[in-house]
């Protein structure tokens, strides 16, 4: 059987997969990172506003308090779009459309810049959303793919193919 996608790496893409490393490869790590962010965004209110017998003081410090503490939660908020932003302005010309086949003995991609071959095995999860399958690879790499533009097959086939392929579960993003 022979699968084939054809993805637009385009911001929607990029935050996709973004968020797909957010919550499957790098986990820990941006769990604690988010911890600690509202940690830190709790104590910056804290510190600044009156408790007890103390005046409200609107000085320099309390607004460049607060600026920090909006823009870390900006950051929290949006930091799938963010990671996503960053990634797609580093990502070379020429790789924003990508034509992958899927054979039984791997998977072949190409795009304007050149063609690869890689191997099931090289895949370190699996995950799924509405619209795409990601492949993570590791902590800052991996691929997406638009579940529009498959041919050769459905998306329920290519699910069940690519779980048997890798040997790895679906991941619901």
């Amino acid at each position: 059987m022979e699968f084939k996608f054809e993805t637009a790496y385009n911001q929607e893409a990029i935050t996709i997969m973004a968020k797909a490393l957010r919550k499957t490869a790098r986990k820990k790590r941006s769990r604690r990172s988010h911890v600690f962010g509202i940690m830190v965004i709790l104590l910056a209110l804290l510190l600044t506003l009156p408790l007890g017998d103390k005046e409200f003081v609107l000085d320099f410090r309390t607004i460049v308090t607060w600026l920090v503490a909006a823009v870390l939660f900006f950051t929290l908020i949006f930091e799938d779009r963010i990671n996503g932003y960053v990634a797609r302005k580093r990502m070379l010309p020429g790789l924003d459309k990508a034509t992958v086949t899927f054979k039984e003995e791997g998977y072949h991609s190409e795009t304007e810049l050149g063609s690869s071959d890689f191997k099931y095995s090289t895949i370190m999860m699996l995950a799924e959303t509405a619209d795409y399958f990601v492949f993570v690879f590791s902590q800052n790499h991996a691929q997406v793919y638009d579940k529009k533009s498959i041919t050769g097959g459905t998306v329920e086939a290519f699910r069940e193919f690519i779980k048997n392929a890798t040997g790895k579960d679906m991941q619901n993003i």
